[in-house]
């Protein structure tokens, strides 16, 4: 899933859950969809500011989940130049996965609710 965004925004979220029902642990290497950049990113807060930083690959353990959510992990969607991101679209993507291969999913594009976790990433500070 990943939420509307403003018009003038540049960027935008992806968020999901992955389970690994393997015995070993898999790694998602990355995301591929239709955008200038898409990397994996981290959210750490100091100070009252939100920092996010891109993240190589994400371990996910034998038998556990992982989410990506507001506020955490969660897939950057970099590029967007007043193309914004419509609630009731869809657009395709590809997860890589270490051992796994590629697997084709498809993000939903939600509207944002009154009061709810969504960030606006556009004023976010990005690191590497």
């Amino acid at each position: 899933m990943a939420f509307e965004t403003a018009p003038s925004a540049m960027s935008g979220g992806g968020y999901f859950s992955i389970t690994n029902n393997g015995t070993t642990a898999e790694h998602l290497l990355g995301v591929e969809a239709a955008f200038p950049r898409v990397m994996l990113h981290t959210t750490e807060m100091t100070d009252d500011i939100a920092r996010m930083s891109h993240v190589d690959a994400l371990e996910i353990p034998a038998g556990e989940t992982v989410t990506l959510a507001p506020g955490g992990l969660h897939v950057m969607f970099m590029g967007l130049n007043g193309d914004p991101l419509e609630a009731g679209e869809t657009f395709p993507a590809t997860l890589i996965f270490e051992t796994a291969g590629r697997l084709d999913v498809v993000f939903n594009v939600e509207a944002r609710t009154e009061g709810g976790m969504q960030m606006d990433h556009s004023a976010h500070q990005m690191g590497n």
